[in-house]
């Protein structure tokens, strides 16, 4: 079978305008950014209806591994599958970031037959959102060191400034910088720009007018005197509201089947909130009658943001979730390293289990839905396995369904898109975990105890410190936990379904303009490092123009 690139670069692709046309889109709706790919222009998503009876199907993961689970591609699959039987029905991404695309993970644009395209430039620069963000982003830090610099007015404690620059690279040597201007050094570091407050309220926002007045509302800096200084005072939000109007227009693209796909925002699921915008869903939302959505990494941290994070802002809620797994991944996590994994082994896929068990139950019992399990097959699954996996399900009650759309496309995930409608006839109601009067410590102990199965909450001094000042203002607020996603603990080397652990929260910062408190776990970084073999060596492009090596 060809690589991702090589099939995506191969498929025949529809002009956008004759894509959209399910969804009822016109040709003037449009902005082009070349012929596959388009903004929608906001004199047509301003003006659009809700849709009162379509149905929002969450794809989420039990915790990932270097296997693999293809979240992202069920993601597309399950859409494609959907528009091969007729439904009215569209994707909606996140935007891949520069990082993992040539970093550790590659592409972000689904596998095999179930792609979005034209993949090269999606995961590449696209339509320049991330571009726009973060120029926004370093724009307000580049008008902090400014103020200070002519006389610093406001009288900012240098030693007290919180906002960051950012950059959509992995990067650690940017981790720590020392800034020198002048007469003024301080120790400050670079973000990735997906773990910016700037991206998280881009996918947070529900207009122009909604992103202006979050904008003004980052909290950069604190006076001598412990008085706050936001964005509003140095007039940044105006400005930074120029450089992201454009991008603020959900992209339109397309599946290798001809489905639409809305790709937009790209918040990291592990130190960041996870979400594609939700002004993209939301406008997908009033055009199809199913929209599959992803959110990022495992459920324990993706689903629970997406539900007690963006669902609480934006008043949308799921009406299922499918959750995907693979023999191969629940092997890892049965303790078998990755070169053992295309062996059978009932041993390590019966100890793995417990880890999509967990996940199983947190979304069913915590967020009240239905949930379909979805079994992304690999060659090296043997029957037996499948056969152990499929009975283990159906024993908690659940339905779990072989999908091979990474190499059949549609059809391959038309059985588990046949399972999600029949769940559908009667949806459950989604809530949240946590409600919003709770103080910050106990939103932070009830995921820990629920969803995670901690025994308890640790926080470091300097934590705990900043929690006492936070709760004063900002209890209300949602919390956003920073963690490894390879595990239900703070450790990521506790594969499985760890219990009875601790989590250390290690520092505590409020994206006051997003409106939620992010508590960081462990030795969690919020700018990523390289592997030692990034993708990015596998990477050429050829004399024809073409891109080599993506995946």
């Amino acid at each position: 079978m060809n690589s991702d690139v090589e099939i995506n670069q191969a498929a025949q692709l529809k002009s956008i305008d004759e894509i959209v046309k399910s969804l009822d889109i016109k040709i003037d709706d449009l902005f082009f950014y070349g012929p596959y790919q388009a903004k929608l222009k906001p004199s047509f998503t301003n003006t659009l209806k809700e849709h009162k009876t379509s149905k929002l199907i969450l794809v989420t993961a039990m915790s990932p591994t270097p296997a693999g689970e293809g979240k992202t591609t069920t993601t597309i699959g399950l859409a494609d599958a959907l528009f091969s039987i007729g439904k009215k029905s569209a994707a909606c991404l996140r935007e891949p970031s520069l990082g993992p695309v040539f970093g550790m993970k590659g592409g972000a644009t689904g596998g095999g037959y179930a792609q979005v395209a034209p993949m090269d430039k999606i995961n590449l620069h696209f339509t320049g959102d991330f571009h726009a963000i973060t120029s926004a982003n370093n724009l307000l830090a580049a008008l902090i060191d400014n103020h200070i610099h002519h006389g610093n007015e406001l009288n900012i404690d240098i030693n007290q400034i919180s906002f960051k620059r950012c950059l959509d690279m992995n990067d650690r040597a940017l981790r720590h910088v020392e800034l020198k201007l002048g007469q003024n050094h301080r120790d400050t570091g670079f973000d990735i720009t997906v773990a910016s407050e700037v991206m998280a309220i881009f996918c947070l926002a529900e207009s122009l007018e909604d992103l202006h007045y979050r904008l003004g509302e980052i909290e950069v800096a604190k006076r001598k005197d412990g008085v706050s200084i936001y964005a509003k005072d140095l007039k940044a939000e105006g400005a930074m509201t120029a450089l992201l109007k454009d991008a603020f227009q959900p992209n339109l693209v397309q599946t290798l089947h001809g489905a639409p796909a809305f790709i937009h925002g790209g918040p990291f699921a592990n130190i960041a909130h996870g979400c594609n915008s939700v002004i993209a869903t939301k406008t997908a939302l009033k055009l199809a009658d199913y929209v599959v959505t992803e959110a990022g990494f495992g459920a324990d941290l993706g689903a629970e943001k997406f539900i007690d994070i963006k669902c609480r802002q934006s008043g949308i809620k799921p009406d299922i979730i499918v959750l995907v797994a693979t023999i191969r991944a629940l092997k890892f996590h049965g303790g078998i390293s990755v070169p053992e994994l295309n062996h059978e082994n009932l041993e390590a896929l019966e100890l793995g289990f417990n880890n999509l068990k967990r996940h199983i139950e947190n979304c069913s019992q915590h967020y009240g839905l239905e949930v379909v399990v979805s079994i992304n097959q690999f060659n090296s699954d043997t029957e037996k396995e499948m056969t152990w996996l499929q009975s283990a399900i159906d024993k908690l009650g659940f339905k779990a369904i072989r999908c091979s759309h990474w190499s059949d496309g549609a059809k391959g995930a038309k059985e588990l898109a046949h399972a999600v409608l029949e769940k559908l006839i009667k949806p459950k109601s989604c809530k949240f975990l946590y409600e919003d009067h709770l103080s910050l410590k106990e939103k932070i102990t009830t995921i820990a105890l629920k969803i995670y199965r901690a025994k308890e909450v640790e926080f470091s001094e300097s934590a705990l410190q900043k929690l006492l000042l936070l709760e004063k203002n900002y209890a209300s607020l949602p919390v956003c936990i920073a963690k490894t996603p390879y595990s239900f603990s703070s450790d990521p080397k506790a594969h499985g379904a760890p219990e009875n652990h601790t989590l250390m929260i290690r520092e505590l910062r409020l994206a006051r303009g997003a409106g939620f408190v992010v508590a960081i776990c462990g030795d969690l970084m919020t700018m990523p490092g390289l592997p030692k073999v990034p993708a990015s060596e596998k990477m050429s492009v050829n004399a024809q123009g073409l891109l080599e090596g993506l995946n």
